[in-house]
């Protein structure tokens, strides 16, 4: 297999674990929270950082990598107007998505201590989660906007 099919085979694979992580994360964790059960909550919440870890930070590593490779090899220069459009989402994405990983540890964190001690979530968590939730809409819609953007390459 050539190099120009290998680089997009792993931006692809790449571009959906980003998106598919970010889309099963947000809904498992909205559905644990909506159980308002800490028990459920934290063992979701750790669920979501090992994924976060594991998958989201692996992508968000080798996307711009691979990115820039495929440019490379296709003779695009990275002053493109679609590629920078897409780098400037990617930073969007990434300046939404550092405060949400630090979020969910938040959260992971207060519900085991609520698990501990027996009492309720503290309203910190819910003012947390508020946060964590509307910071996952110009996420997801940068993900959309670059995806379209390695699409149709305007």
């Amino acid at each position: 297999m050539e190099l120009y099919t290998l680089l997009k085979l792993a931006h692809i694979i790449g571009a959906a674990v980003l998106f598919g992580t970010g889309a099963g994360i947000a809904f498992f964790m909205l559905m644990a929270d909506r159980t308002g059960e800490p028990i459920v909550i934290h063992r979701v919440a750790s669920m979501v950082v090992l994924a976060d870890l594991l998958f989201t930070a692996t992508a968000v590593i080798a996307q711009p990598l691979t990115g820039a490779l495929l440019a490379h090899t296709l003779g695009y220069s990275m002053t493109e107007g679609w590629i920078l459009k897409s780098l400037g989402l990617y930073v969007l994405v990434g300046v939404c998505w550092l405060p949400v990983v630090w979020i969910q540890l938040q959260l992971r964190d207060m519900a085991a201590k609520a698990v501990e001690t027996g009492s309720p979530l503290p309203e910190r968590y819910h003012r947390l989660m508020r946060v964590w939730f509307w910071l996952g809409w110009p996420a997801f819609a940068g993900v959309i906007g670059i995806y379209w953007l390695m699409i149709v390459k305007p």
